[in-house]
């Protein structure tokens, strides 16, 4: 089965103390070559873009990409993401925040995805905010029913990282709050994860453990919450950042390594899609994982996965347009 490809084309980004800006701004002409060059002859290719909700916070974090559309060329379609950033908690504003995002986005949006890794508590992710599954339920089933109303044809999901700690309590707390609605406005489930990036992984294990994380994300987590296997598992953000001891060649090699798996899994576990995070570096001279997970340096010329890439989603992805 054909996969459906993205890539979050920002420079800006979270780590583990907070917004990570790039060194160098978006520069849109050379972000849409790389685009274009990614997508070569597939007939799409999606935009993963962030707008967070914060309606007690000032200044919220910003929106990445600015003017996401800009970028929506040859079939390109947004894959957008609606962070809960809300410290209070509160749901009305929020709740009005997703419906205005389908009002404004919906033309253009391929996916909504509601909340940011809300099973994640750390600082930056969702996960750390009061009232955060009712914010992703009510959330899943307001999207759903304004696309419906406004007849546009989206996915509508959420995203989650992988349980290693048996005593997690995220996916049963979910399951209490998933009614009938919020089950049949649910298009997919998505899943952030880094494998070889924050525990070490050796090379010839790497295909293992990630048959290992999707299976068990399939058939453990998902379950626990009465989420049916018809509903499918796309991968949101995985990526593999270069740096000192971390060669650029072998973020190629990890790039074929992961996305081959994935495809090779997707017809038994149902899984419809991969976007790699991230285009470009935030900043390729710093120190630190995080400032590196770009297929491109931060000056945009390409390391070699960048050409990986490329060619893993015109051999795996949607086939192209059928030309009269």
């Amino acid at each position: 089965m054909a996969l459906t490809f993205g890539i979050y084309p920002g420079g800006l980004l979270g780590d583990d103390n907070g917004i990570v800006h790039p060194v160098r701004p978006d520069l849109p002409d050379r972000i849409t070559d790389a685009l274009d060059g990614l997508q070569g002859t597939t007939t799409t290719l999606s935009v993963r873009a962030y707008q967070p909700f914060a309606a007690t916070v000032t200044p919220q974090e910003p929106p990445t990409p600015a003017d996401p559309q800009q970028y929506l060329e040859r079939g390109r379609k947004l894959d957008l993401v609606l962070p809960f950033r809300e410290p209070s908690g509160r749901l009305d504003e929020w709740l009005e925040f997703v419906r205005e995002a389908v009002r404004t986005h919906g033309p253009h949006l391929a996916s909504l995805q509601i909340c940011e890794e809300p099973n994640a508590d750390l600082p930056v992710l969702d996960g750390s905010i009061p009232n955060v599954l009712n914010a992703l339920v009510q959330g899943v089933v307001a999207a759903k029913q304004e696309a419906r109303a406004l007849g546009h044809t989206l996915a509508v999901g959420f995203n989650a990282v992988p349980t290693f700690d048996p005593a997690d309590t995220f996916w049963s707390e979910l399951a209490v709050r998933a009614d009938a609605r919020f089950l049949a406005s649910l298009d997919y489930v998505g899943l952030d994860f880094f494998p070889d990036v924050f525990r070490p992984i050796a090379a010839d294990q790497l295909a293992e453990a990630v048959t290992a994380v999707l299976t068990a994300f399939r058939r453990t987590d998902l379950p626990k919450a009465a989420i049916p296997d018809t509903v499918p598992i796309r991968i949101c953000e995985n990526g593999w950042p270069t740096g000192p001891d971390r060669p650029e060649q072998r973020q190629a090699a990890v790039v074929e390594s992961v996305v081959r798996t994935v495809a090779t899994l997707a017809p038994d576990l149902n899984i419809d899609g991969y976007s790699f995070f991230a285009l470009r570096d935030a900043d390729s001279g710093a120190e630190g994982h995080f400032h590196h997970f770009g297929l491109l340096r931060d000056d945009y010329t390409p390391k070699p996965a960048f050409e990986t890439y490329r060619r893993l989603i015109n051999e795996l992805g949607n086939p192209p347009a059928v030309t009269e």
